[in-house]
């Protein structure tokens, strides 16, 4: 791959991965409920499961939504249901009694599986694919391994953020604050795929 195409790749694959949106506003979730060390899988299931979601669109999933148009509509409707679920779970999370235990981040296969409901990671997988062509699997891997790095540094940031928001969410009114704060940002980051 040139040189110059990598750099365009990888800045695409950054400002797509670092840009708002259901996995970034879960993970800054989980950063401020659980912390960096527990949200560890989350973020691992992110930043590994968007590049195997990309790897199959190269491989041929993008031709059958391409020929059952329908089948991405159903897809659509369900991932929007299944977001909207999500974001009412956070709006409406408890925070938790002294003592008590705070519940259970996203695991690594949850947060893997959750690429495949997510309008905004279709969205980016069928555009890098149809955008840099991955003609073959050597490029499509190289493809893969760049949105993994970006994946990365992705969710490490937001969960540091999150993380660090601990301190400003101290007392238990915040938190709920900031759980609806961030379940009408999951639902805002819906809209621009819902207009598409």
């Amino acid at each position: 791959m040139p040189l110059d195409l990598l750099l365009a790749l990888f800045g695409f694959a950054l400002a797509s991965a670092c840009t708002p949106g259901p996995n970034n506003t879960m993970l800054l979730a989980s950063g401020a409920n659980f912390g960096f060390r527990r949200t560890l899988p989350h973020m691992a299931g992110v930043a590994l499961g968007f590049p195997l979601m990309v790897l199959a669109m190269g491989l041929g999933l993008s031709a059958v939504f391409e020929a059952l148009p329908t089948l991405a509509a159903i897809l659509k409707a369900v991932s929007f249901a299944y977001l909207l679920y999500l974001a009412w779970k956070i709006a409406t999370a408890a925070p938790p009694e002294e003592g008590a235990e705070k519940g259970r981040p996203l695991s690594f296969f949850q947060a893997a599986a959750f690429q495949w409901v997510n309008p905004k990671a279709w969205a980016i997988a069928l555009s890098v694919v149809a955008a840099y062509g991955a003609q073959d699997v050597p490029m499509l891997l190289g493809i893969a391994l760049i949105f993994a790095a970006a994946g990365c540094v992705s969710t490490t940031g937001w969960t540091v953020i999150g993380q660090q928001a601990t301190r400003l969410l101290s007392s238990r009114r915040r938190l709920v604050i900031f759980n609806r704060i961030m379940a009408l940002l999951m639902v805002a980051s819906l809209v621009p795929a819902m207009l598409g």
